[in-house]
């Protein structure tokens, strides 16, 4: 239990449901008769030019004897390169190898001459070692992310997939992620880095942290993440650090699923877990985190869900943690360090290229409640990077729309990353060549304990659709998740729903897709029916929705919801008021549009955030923006 999932429970009995055992018995040597064959020398049937593959894609084209294996003496031995060939296979005989039949009738082959082996990886760059390293700590982060997919419990982080898994150097820096969520992705690293910062001194072997404090590397409140430093074999030193985090369906608050549309403190959100050890020496230190769970004004839910999300987490950690101590004792420790720093050049490489080819530019994003993200992009060509300013963003929001530094970090590192062409991973050097310039006590750089449960989910896209906009790459998105949260005592959930992608040059927007910070899958209608009591009555492209232009938006959705039970709903959504921008002549997409219908038909319009009471029979109806156009429609007569 211990290495599958990094952690022990001294509370709970392991039960062992089954046992596999494996028996090994040596057999007998099988009655073969021997050959009859008395040939005494090699007859060569035929020679012909075959190329035979090196090392380093090398290849050497060489004549090459071919034998017929009923001619083959027995016991003498055959040099590579040469072929045996009979009625039914080719036996192909390699450089340095050698083969001989043997009275059996068997054909042996064996290596006689050394394999010339390339030269040890070293801690110089090398291109080809960089692309290998790239993808081997991409790997590692998609293999955290399998191992939290299947063992999770709750449908928010095992269906939605509303997860992200990645790899940091020592110095909490994010080195490689795999294609999770963009929102989490460039914000964890200031969640590692508080815990560096408060427990550098108290870290030991088998330890790992809870986390999900906005204001000290967190986002928000549902959105948790569990750190484990990776210590090197036999020593005391930490050598890497591997986190996950996931949308908990519930994590306390004013409203179930812990999404309030209508929260003023970030208290009302949840349950706040500030670097808290979750397990101990390979401890799990499960009656703490339920007692923690179970205080304050508005306790978790669902605590035995929040429970095993946990130790799933940890398990990936776990996964993350084994893969990156068998690179070590592949490569050497000292190398897999210095490419560590190789790919964040190369990313910061990439991204200085990038900004050779940008303008400078500004941009408003206005929302729907008329607070806005105001951005100005400054770049200077000789140096290779730029300086991104939020002045003028608007003053911290009132309610949630609060959004911490991280995300606004992680927004700009998204963007940037995009622009570059190469597959290379996400990581801390994409930001070296950028300063990112934050106003004090604005909404994207808060103060606690204001609300920020939006922040994550809706002012993230508004940024990113800021910075979108200065650049003039890309028309808007639909600008919003479309968070949908319900439930009550007994049932959580919350979704995000697709909408239409804006349209770029010689390319028109995609339909019903997730976009920018969002990158979550929606759940299987056959999964949230049995598991909620709920109904998807219907879920379809809303044709018509995009901006049209020479390249067209994508269209937005229309989600309906019939409740079987009563439930709170909340809504967290955007561009209900304000369109989403089209670009280069390219107009703007519908807007989206909330709706409650009553069982007794009785039809209401909801707002871009809004809380209501659902009875057995009401029905939610949700429409999402479409996407903007690129470009100036032609039309037949021009």
């Amino acid at each position: 239990h211990l290495q599958s999932f990094g952690f022990f429970s001294v509370e709970k009995i392991i039960m062992v449901r089954s046992i596999t055992v494996e028996v090994i018995v040596e057999n007998s040597s099988l009655e073969v008769a021997p050959l009859t064959n008395n040939n005494q020398n090699l007859f060569e049937k035929a020679h012909h030019p075959v190329s035979f593959s090196q090392q380093l894609g090398v290849s050497i084209d060489t004549r090459t004897p071919f034998y017929l294996r009923e001619d083959l003496p027995v016991d003498q031995w055959i040099l590579g390169p040469s072929i045996v060939i009979e009625s039914t296979s080719t036996i192909v005989i390699e450089i340095g190898w050698r083969g001989k039949l043997t009275i059996e009738d068997n054909i042996i082959l064996e290596r006689y001459q050394p394999l010339e082996r390339g030269f040890a990886v070293g801690t110089d760059v090398d291109p080809v070692m960089l692309e290998i390293f790239n993808n081997l700590f991409m790997s590692i982060a998609e293999q955290m992310g399998s191992v939290l997919e299947n063992t999770a419990v709750s449908v928010n982080i095992k269906e939605r997939l509303d997860f992200s898994c990645a790899i940091f150097d020592v110095d909490g820096d994010l080195i490689a992620n795999a294609p999770h969520m963009p929102v989490h992705l460039g914000s964890m690293s200031e969640s590692i880095k508080s815990v560096i910062r408060e427990h550098h001194n108290d870290m030991t072997k088998g330890d790992a942290f809870v986390l999900n404090a906005p204001y000290n590397g967190g986002t928000h409140l549902p959105d948790v993440t569990i750190i484990k430093p990776v210590f090197n074999q036999g020593e005391d030193a930490v050598i890497f650090y591997v986190a996950s985090r996931g949308h908990h369906a519930d994590i306390g608050g004013i409203t179930p699923g812990s999404m309030p549309s209508d929260s003023v403190s970030v208290e009302q959100e949840g349950i706040l877990l500030d670097n808290i050890k979750i397990v101990e020496a390979g401890c799990f230190q499960e009656k703490k985190i339920r007692s923690l769970l179970a205080t304050g004004e508005w306790p978790a839910r669902n605590i035995d869900t929040n429970i095993a999300d946990f130790k799933a987490q940890l398990a990936a950690c776990e996964k993350g943690m084994h893969e990156l101590l068998k690179m070590v004792a592949h490569y050497r420790l000292a190398v897999v360090h210095a490419y560590m720093k190789h790919v964040q050049d190369n990313a910061e490489e990439s991204v200085r290229r990038v900004l050779e080819v940008l303008s400078d530019g500004e941009f408003t994003c206005v929302m729907d409640d008329g607070n806005q993200i105001n951005v100005r992009i400054q770049l200077n060509k000789q140096q290779r990077s730029a300086i991104i300013d939020f002045s003028g963003t608007s003053a911290q929001h009132v309610a949630n729309f609060n959004a911490p530094t991280a995300i606004t970090r992680a927004a700009v590192l998204y963007v940037f990353r995009c622009l570059v062409d190469d597959q290379i991973p996400l990581n801390e050097g994409c930001l070296k060549p950028i300063t990112i310039i934050l106003p004090e006590k604005s909404m994207i750089n808060p103060v606690y304990p204001a609300a920020v449960v939006a922040g994550n989910v809706e002012t993230s896209q508004a940024i990113v659709d800021a910075l979108l906009g200065a650049l003039g790459v890309v028309a808007e998105s639909q600008g919003t998740m479309n968070n949908v949260t319900w439930g009550n005592e007994c049932f959580q959930y919350y979704e995000t729903l697709c909408g239409g992608e804006g349209a770029s040059f010689q390319h028109h927007g995609c339909d019903a897709v997730h976009t920018h910070m969002t990158n979550s899958r929606l759940t299987d209608p056959e999964v949230l029916e049995w598991r909620f009591p709920v109904l998807v009555e219907s879920f379809a492209i809303r044709k018509n929705s995009a901006g049209a232009g020479l390249y067209h938006g994508g269209d937005g959705v229309t989600r309906k919801i019939k409740f079987n039970e009563a439930m709170s709903v909340s809504l967290l959504t955007g561009h209900r008021k304000v369109a989403p921008y089209g670009i280069k002549g390219g107009e703007a997409a519908k807007t989206g549009v909330n709706e409650l219908i009553r069982k007794s038909g009785e039809s209401r319009l909801l707002s871009s955030t809004d809380r209501v009471d659902v009875e057995p029979g009401d029905l939610l109806v949700i429409k999402t923006p479409g996407g903007g156009g690129y470009g100036k429609k032609v039309s037949a007569d021009e």
